[in-house]
């Protein structure tokens, strides 16, 4: 199990994520993300999955500009714990591939951007250590 906790410092703007996997290869040998990856992930809004040759499964937290963010390595992680992480980062899990995403979550996981604008005021005079 990896303890990855999200750094919600880090996280801020927060908007898109991405799951970067090798096709076959090592995906084959890693039963649980080969299932998140082939079942789960075309439920969560504003997640995809992009192949590359070679790439261990890592989920690339991006923001609205696809500035990156963070990287959590999945290699490690069953199926239940990348389903609970990505939801705990904020990512809206439809019923179904085809189903409508409603209205409030079509920023998910970033917040609306009136919501977001308040509190960015505030968070400008936090130094960062």
């Amino acid at each position: 199990m990896t303890n990855y906790r999200p750094d919600w410092n880090r996280l801020r703007g927060l908007a898109r994520g991405r799951v970067e996997t090798c096709g076959g290869c090592q995906l084959n040998r890693l039963k649980e993300v080969k299932a998140f990856v082939t079942e789960d992930i075309q439920l969560y809004h504003n997640l995809v999955m992009k192949h590359l040759p070679g790439a261990d499964p890592e989920l690339v937290l991006l923001s609205r500009n696809y500035q990156e963010l963070e990287r959590i390595p999945l290699s490690q992680m069953t199926r239940d714990e990348i389903n609970a992480l990505v939801q705990e980062l904020g990512f809206y899990r439809k019923s179904a591939p085809e189903a409508q995403v409603p209205p409030e979550y079509l920023w998910a996981p970033a917040k609306p951007p009136e919501e977001a604008s308040e509190h960015d005021d505030l968070e400008h005079h936090h130094h960062h250590h």
